[in-house]
């Protein structure tokens, strides 16, 4: 018969832990904690509590930060997770000091974190400084789009969620009578308890979603887009938007970095509800200005400075911003690569696209100020003028009903859905065209290798919050609150550089 080792559970074991001995040097979390307790000013967070004289003592700011950095830079998102972590996971008890904060205080700590925040992240900026870690010659600027706590099925304009709310009472009354017809059936053939209770519990959340949709309907307007017209707001997180990504349709933030090339510190991040890239290099620049001068840069820290971004940035007003701030900007146009020698045959696989009308096609009446189109039919002068790059233009369009049979439609517009043909005619053109001159800087040599570099700067940065930090998705709701929670994700991020880069942190 086999043997086995003697095994008591009622046995008492006396194991003694010194907690700081648990904090290896060469770790990250060596490095969390050495930070924190030497270098990180924590009066911003003692500031507010108000417990001198009366009151129960609260936890050390330390502490409940130290937890939350390291649950972080494991891939723990939840407060009740970090709780957890605390009680059970020998270094979280080391790095607190056998603290336990519960899910509620840690929850109410980070969300709470609106002003501090960047404080925090500055003075890890400060010690990347000090240990050499920014170049200060070369950045790129990205965004990582990261699904948040909000559902895209409760997004839609207003009109678009009264609808919804309509189509959920049609279900609510259909399944009403559907359920006074079974009470008839089983008061003859005897009651069905558990189908009874499943149908009740089905009409009312039907009725609890139609009544979150009508609370939310009368309490709140809108969203506008930039261009005045109303765009999908989301009733759980509103501040929160439909983003196309690779990974499909999410609902989330924009959450952008500009990193330096050196060792890919990032030295400014925000997150926005809005996944349109070239809306965010203004506040991106302006937000890095303020942390570099906070650390003792100077103002002029980025002139004359390589600033490297994708096509999603380009734009001449963005073009114009970057040669104001004296940056030596690459922000190619969508079609640098078709231009590229080097993808010259990259389309050769493709069906050739047919021929289109093109402007050249459409005949001019001076008299009559209008444009004629191959099939004999007016498009007329729009009273609206419209920019693009550094043109001003007028626009004509045709009549829905011209273009609803005609014969050319495949041959004039683009997409089946379209319901008229426009032409943009320039009408007036500022004296620099910013978009031209960087075409032509980024199609030299010198220009196409320098903008090669993006990849190798900005990509692992995020390759390493997303996928070995785990940090692909946000917890919290509205933007200041995410805004928390992506620099708690960039300070992790650089926290692990000075770890890597410096003597004894990690």
């Amino acid at each position: 018969m086999a043997r086995f080792k003697p095994v008591s559970y009622a046995q008492t074991l006396m194991v003694p832990i010194v907690l700081e001995k648990q904090l290896v040097p060469g770790t990250l979390e060596f490095a969390i904690h050495h930070l924190i307790e030497t270098r990180i000013d924590m009066s911003p967070f003692e500031a507010k509590l108000r417990n001198d004289e009366t009151g129960r003592p609260a936890y050390n700011p330390k502490v409940i930060l130290k937890a939350v950095l390291l649950a972080y830079s494991r891939g723990v998102i939840g407060s009740r997770k970090i709780e957890q972590a605390c009680r059970e996971n020998v270094t979280f008890i080391a790095i607190t000091a056998w603290s336990t904060p519960d899910h509620s205080t840690i929850a109410e700590f980070i969300s709470s974190m609106q002003e501090e925040i960047i404080f925090l992240f500055r003075d890890i900026l400060l010690i990347c400084e000090e240990m050499e870690l920014l170049d200060g010659t070369k950045f790129s600027l990205d965004g990582l789009k990261l699904s948040s706590n909000a559902s895209k099925e409760w997004s839609g304009t207003k009109s678009d969620l009264k609808k919804k709310k309509e189509k959920i009472e049609k279900t609510i009354k259909y399944l009403m009578k559907r359920h006074l017809k079974s009470d008839k059936e089983e008061a003859s053939n005897g009651i069905n308890y558990c189908e009874e209770k499943k149908r009740e519990k089905q009409i009312e959340k039907l009725k609890a979603k139609a009544e979150k949709i009508e609370k939310w309907l009368s309490e709140n307007e809108g969203r506008q887009g930039k261009r005045g017209k109303e765009i999908q707001s989301n009733i759980t997180d509103n501040q929160s938007a439909k983003m196309k990504t690779s990974h499909g349709v999410i609902q989330g933030y924009n959450c952008q970095a500009l990193v330096d090339s050196k060792h890919q510190v990032i030295v400014h991040a925000e997150a926005f509800g809005n996944g349109q890239d070239n809306e965010h290099i203004e506040p991106l620049i302006e937000g890095a200005k303020e942390n570099v001068k906070a650390i003792g840069l100077g103002e002029g820290y980025f002139e004359g400075k390589t600033f490297i971004a994708d096509s999603n940035y380009h734009s001449e007003d963005n073009l114009e911003r970057c040669s104001e701030e004296k940056l030596n900007a690459y922000i190619p146009d969508a079609y640098f690569r078709k231009r590229d020698p080097r993808f010259a045959t990259a389309d050769r696989h493709k069906p050739e696209e047919k021929r289109r009308y093109t402007r050249e096609d459409f005949q001019y009446k001076k008299e009559k100020d209008v444009y004629i189109c191959p099939h004999t039919k007016e498009l007329r002068l729009d009273n609206r003028e419209t920019k693009i790059r550094n043109y001003v233009l007028r626009k004509y369009a045709s009549r829905q009903r011209d273009c609803k049979d005609c014969k050319l439609r495949e041959e004039c517009l683009r997409k089946k859905e379209t319901k008229r043909r426009y032409l943009l005619i320039p009408l007036e053109k500022h004296e620099r065209d910013f978009s031209k001159e960087m075409i032509k800087k980024i199609d030299t040599e010198e220009g196409r290798e320098i903008y090669s570099e993006r990849m190798k700067i900005v990509e692992p940065v995020f390759a390493n919050i997303r996928i070995q930090k785990r940090l692909n998705y946000l917890t919290l709701r509205g933007k200041v609150k995410v805004n928390i929670q992506w620099l708690l994700y960039c300070i992790v991020h650089n926290i692990g550089k000075i770890g890597c880069c410096g003597m004894g942190y990690g």
